[in-house]
């Protein structure tokens, strides 16, 4: 498979399971007591790198640890990274150090709802079918290296069914 030019980066807040205390956060925006879930994955939504912290850990400067992942996974291939306003401070000064471009991809200021945003729905989508998978809809992990691990497993069990399906037609 080759390497992508793009990918798109993104966070899902998600439930930690009772009785679990590491890496727990308050997300004070979506309100939700548990941990963040960093995906970045190219324009077919495959998963190319994760992270799992606590939900009040700022996104931007934890993202900044993704980097050295995505250009080991991605390589030098890489030309722009799309990501909303949370990683256009530090994350995005960090990009243009290793000569990657950000963009900062949103809805347009008049719009109101839900606005589906050119490219960087993909990663939105990712987030989406990871709701069909019981095991982590809601953080059940004690590590957060388990979590992540169970986050691989389900986008390969997505790009399975998507090849199957490919296949068949």
């Amino acid at each position: 498979m080759p390497t992508p030019p793009l990918v798109c980066i993104d966070y899902q807040s998600i439930i930690l399971s009772p009785m679990i205390y590491e890496e727990r956060g308050l997300d004070p925006n979506k309100r939700v007591n548990g941990r963040k879930r960093q995906l970045v994955v190219d324009t077919e939504g495959r998963l190319w790198v994760a992270r799992v912290h606590a939900a009040n850990e700022a996104d931007g400067p934890i993202a900044c640890a993704l980097i050295d992942d995505v250009l080991w996974r991605v390589g030098e291939w890489l030309e722009k990274v799309l990501g909303d306003q949370a990683y256009n401070g530090v994350f995005a000064q960090e990009l243009r150090e290793w000569g990657i471009d950000f963009e900062k991809a949103s809805r347009p200021e008049s719009a109101q709802g839900f606005v589906p945003v050119a490219k960087r729905w993909v990663v939105e989508r990712t987030i989406a079918w990871t709701n069909f998978f019981r095991r982590i809809v809601k953080d059940y992990e004690y590590t957060v290296s388990s979590s992540v691990s169970w986050l691989y497993l389900a986008n390969i069990q997505i790009m399975l069914q998507r090849t199957d399906h490919q296949c068949q037609t």
